[in-house]
């Protein structure tokens, strides 16, 4: 993309759920370079669609990030300018009205066709040479998600991006803790000495997902659900599309913790597809 476009670009950290990814160049390369992203995201939504009971495509969505004191001229008089970039492009335009955290910029989003969103930034770009930041501008730096924990068969887990990868040091301290006492890993609940239970009854929990998002959640033939269920331990029956509904039903069932950990993962899929 960088060799392609001719633009500079950076991707921010990978420890936190958003990263930013930021264009720098003139502004015919920051256009090449938008017009190859939405198109990539463009080819993840077909592919994603592949195993997906929905019919309509879901549009390309990108949230810009917006020094708060240009989202004036974004929006212009009475909602003139914002009007005007939604009808000429055909690309929906959202401003949010709170800064994001620790920041004092704010987001822009833009969905629609590739097409629509290159036409929206071009706009966009023009407006923000018009009218540069007044004052300084705190930039928003995404925080890294306090990590969870899982403790399972004597293990102990953190959870980096969509896997649960092995902690020597706190699985040293889990077992000092239990003094050597067997452990019973999660998901089963028989006791490991009568009268104690070694894990939390079974519950279920219900989530509720929108039909663009399931199934970059199930993945191709399954494969992305069938991980989550692997790794979290917990069983998860997705609901058949309902007649009408934009939204579908998951039931997931097993320990507070595996049910925690399987919820963490489904959002981290549909997350990592937002982006």
């Amino acid at each position: 993309m960088r060799e392609e476009s001719g633009a500079r670009i950076n991707i921010s950290e990978g420890n936190c759920p958003e990263r930013i990814v930021t264009i720098t160049g003139p502004t015919d390369t920051i256009f090449k370079a938008f017009a190859m992203i939405a198109y990539k995201f463009e080819e993840d939504i077909i592919n994603s669609m592949s195993n997906s009971p929905a019919t309509s495509k879901p549009p390309v969505t990108l949230r810009l990030v917006v020094p708060a004191s240009q989202c004036g001229s974004l929006i212009g008089k009475g909602g003139s300018k914002i009007k005007e970039m939604r009808e000429s492009t055909g690309a929906q335009v959202q401003v949010a009205g709170d800064m994001l955290p620790n920041s004092t910029e704010r987001a822009v989003t833009i969905s629609g066709t590739p097409e629509a969103i290159i036409q929206c930034v071009k706009q966009i770009c023009v407006v923000m040479l018009e009218s540069p930041p007044k004052g300084a501008t705190i930039p928003y730096r995404p925080k890294p998600t306090s990590t969870p924990v899982i403790f399972s068969g004597g293990q102990a887990y953190t959870i980096q991006g969509q896997y649960a990868v092995p902690h020597p040091d706190l699985t040293k301290l889990h077992q000092l803790v239990m003094q050597q006492t067997p452990f019973t890993p999660l998901g089963q609940t028989t006791p490991a000495f009568p009268g104690l239970e070694a894990s939390p009854p079974a519950s279920t929990h219900e989530l509720t997902i929108p039909n663009d998002l399931i199934g970059c959640i199930i993945g191709r033939q399954g494969t992305k659900i069938n991980e989550i269920r692997q790794m979290s331990g917990a069983q998860i029956k997705i609901a058949n599309a309902m007649e009408g509904s934009s939204e579908r039903q998951i039931t997931i069932t097993g320990t507070p913790a595996n049910i925690s950990l399987a919820q963490y993962l489904i959002n981290a899929r549909g997350l990592h597809r937002q982006l």
